[in-house]
């Protein structure tokens, strides 16, 4: 079977696999109690991925910060949102995501004797995304990150990161963030054609995108990462070759190249678009394997799925080195857990327990009011969630995974070469009794695979538009 064969064969709808179980299986709830006493449990070294079978790394919290104010509305986006003008609310915002940290500080400090003391909480990841984060005022930027920091440990080795508009960034957003120990950049650039740009509503010039990175160089950050997505309305594989020769002169450290999601049944403003303004099938596929072709002739190297680096970039070592991890932050150059969600719709991640916050605004802000975590739904893992999600997060970082202890083997694995026989057949994996490796040829095909041990999907497949296509 032909490459092309292959890629209409897999192209079914697929979860993404920030987590598992994704989020749309997520069922039990866990209260404020529970989330805080999990999250306490891992910070102090009761409750780790070691559990799962995972390397223990020493290292502290994550903390991921969701900013949803825009200017403006790209209309491509599926991001959690909020258009304004009126910049007194975004001022209040800060204001209550420090509450809302305050409110975590106080909760894990009752709860665990050890996290009393003042910087209990070491930080060894904070990112900050949106939304636009720079929307946010460099003066309330350095109130939002610097109260967050200042109440925590800084980790020697922490790594501060923050996605930017390159519309919208200014020298004093990015001087203001590398005061506070920011050293990694990700703009959002999608793709450089004047013709999409202009269809999806995000428009920016090549110059302006070298301006804003030559400044984040200058002021001494040491990775710089461009998103860009493929299959976009009116995308061409000239559009897209155009684009990837703009990202080779700009030679930033990384690119994730990421399929666009038309999920119309979620965002109205994918509706405005044709099935023939999209590209799909072989089309869509031969803009992705373009780009990869010519990032790999400029030097960029593939890690996990939809990512590039040179081969200077911390992740590229990170990658090699097998510490590669994924979480609803992405990709990141090691294990860190617990990872804390503070602002409106943000999730936390203890390894045992998911929680997410409330998606608009205004119930986030009157939860909090009451004293409450702003909690919206979440999911305790099951034993067997706990072994599939080691599985999974395996796969989607080293593209090989192993059930040797047999501690990490379920009864749902039983039937898995039945599963993977397909993929098996194509050379797209390489099945033992133990074990399971993803083949160079079946890279592409890496969400398909983790859809063969996810036990959830497998029992309750869905009945409506869930997943985006997962070529």
């Amino acid at each position: 079977m032909n490459n092309e064969e292959l890629l209409r064969k897999y192209n079914v709808p697929g979860p993404r696999y920030t987590s598992y179980p994704t989020v749309p299986y997520w069922e039990t709830s866990p209260t404020q109690d529970e989330w805080i006493a999990s999250v306490a449990r891992s910070l102090t070294g009761e409750e780790s991925p070691a559990d799962s079978g995972m390397e223990r790394q020493e290292c502290g919290a994550a903390v991921y910060v969701h900013v949803p104010f825009c200017s403006h509305s790209c209309l491509y986006c599926g991001c959690n949102t909020r258009f304004t003008r009126d910049y007194k609310m975004a001022h209040g915002y800060v204001a209550s995501v420090l509450k809302e940290w305050d409110l975590y500080l106080d909760l894990l400090a009752k709860k665990d004797a050890r996290l009393a003391r003042p910087k209990a909480v070491k930080l060894s990841e904070l990112h900050v995304g949106g939304g636009t984060p720079t929307y946010l005022s460099p003066e309330d930027l350095k109130v939002l990150l610097g109260g967050i920091i200042d109440r925590c440990e800084r980790d020697p080795q922490a790594e501060f990161s923050i996605e930017a508009d390159p519309r919208v960034t200014k020298r004093e957003h990015l001087q203001a963030l590398r005061e506070l120990g920011f050293t990694r950049l990700s703009l959002g650039i999608q793709d450089f054609d004047p013709q999409v740009q202009e269809t999806v509503r995000r428009v920016q010039d090549e110059a302006l995108v070298r301006g804003v990175t030559g400044t984040a160089r200058e002021l001494g950050y040491t990775s710089v990462n461009y998103d860009l997505i493929y299959g976009l309305p009116r995308q061409t594989l000239a559009s897209v070759t155009d684009t990837i020769e703009a990202v080779r002169r700009l030679k930033p450290d990384r690119i994730a190249f990421y399929s666009y999601a038309h999920v119309p049944w979620i965002k109205p403003a994918h509706r405005r678009w044709s099935d023939a303004d999209i590209p799909s099938g072989d089309a869509k596929r031969a803009l992705y394997e373009t780009g990869r072709r010519l990032l790999a002739e400029a030097g960029y190297r593939e890690v996990g799925m939809d990512h590039f680096t040179l081969e200077t970039d911390a992740l590229w070592k990170s990658s090699r080195e097998g510490k590669l991890h994924r979480n609803f932050m992405g990709y990141i150059t090691r294990q860190v857990s617990p990872l804390i969600g503070l602002g409106v719709s943000s999730i936390g991640d203890s390894w045992n327990v998911f929680a997410q916050n409330e998606k608009v605004l205004e119930m986030y802000d009157s939860r909090l009011a009451k004293g409450e975590l702003p909690l919206h739904r979440g999911h305790v893992l099951t034993a067997e969630d706990r072994v599939l999600r080691y599985h999974i997060l395996k796969l989607m970082t080293r593209f090989e995974t192993s059930w040797e202890n047999p501690a990490l083997r379920v009864p749902f694995m039983d039937t898995l070469a039945e599963r993977l026989e397909e993929l098996v057949n194509d050379g797209l994996v390489e099945l033992t009794a133990t074990g399971a490796r993803i083949t160079g040829a079946g890279r592409p095909f890496v969400r398909n695979v983790c859809m063969a041990f996810d036990a959830r999907l497998v029992r309750k497949a869905p009945t409506t538009s869930l997943f985006s296509k997962a070529i």
